[in-house]
């Protein structure tokens, strides 16, 4: 690859990541092509070196926010496979998590959105959730159980949910007690008798 191809790579990649943080701040309406290029210090022009559009740029971003997690602790050298779903329920329902929007969970950021998008993001979305459902059964007692699976999409559900509530609350003492509530019974799910 020659030094122009790998620059306009790089440049292609900051854009991503920098719309895929901002999509999950301000949702999948609130980012607009001319805001994100002068953030990323380039030219409305320039965009479309990049992209045939912006549902195209959209689609990139979202595969980006819910690939997030797995390549952050994956350039960390950790597998993600080898978090407990305890480590993961106090990681995920987190005051910090719940602040950090723009680098957390695109499920609890864009559900409502991804739910309304077309047919590209929700195929992204949906092969992620697939995809953290197949984590987490791995995490649960007896994992090869139709019970892990059920578990495993109720802690899922239940902790997406629970940060995106915790988020909306703005109460700080009662989104902490969703958050501690999500938590709590997450870890339940991880024993034998969390049926």
């Amino acid at each position: 690859m020659g030094h122009s191809q790998l620059e306009k790579q790089k440049t292609h990649e900051r854009i991503v990541t920098l719309a895929a943080k901002r999509l999950r701040e301000v949702g999948l309406e609130g980012i607009g092509v001319a805001d994100l290029m002068k953030e990323a210090g380039l030219t409305v022009g320039g965009f479309y070196k990049h992209f045939a559009s912006r549902d195209e740029l959209v689609a990139e971003a979202v595969q980006v926010a819910v690939e997030s997690w797995r390549r952050q602790l994956e350039e960390k050298g950790i597998d993600p496979a080898d978090i407990s779903l305890e480590n993961y329920a106090d990681d995920y329902l987190s005051t910090r998590h719940r602040d950090q929007r723009g680098d957390g969970c695109a499920y609890a950021a864009l559900t409502a959105d991804i739910a309304r998008s077309g047919d590209a993001v929700r195929a992204i979305a949906t092969e992620g959730i697939r995809r953290n459902i197949a984590s987490m059964t791995a995490r649960m007692p007896q994992p090869d159980t139709a019970d892990a699976r059920r578990n495993a999409i109720i802690a899922s559900c239940l902790m997406t949910g629970a940060l995106g509530l915790a988020r909306v609350a703005n109460d700080e003492e009662f989104s902490r007690e969703i958050l501690e509530a999500a938590k709590s019974f997450a870890k339940e799910l991880a024993t034998d008798d969390g049926k």
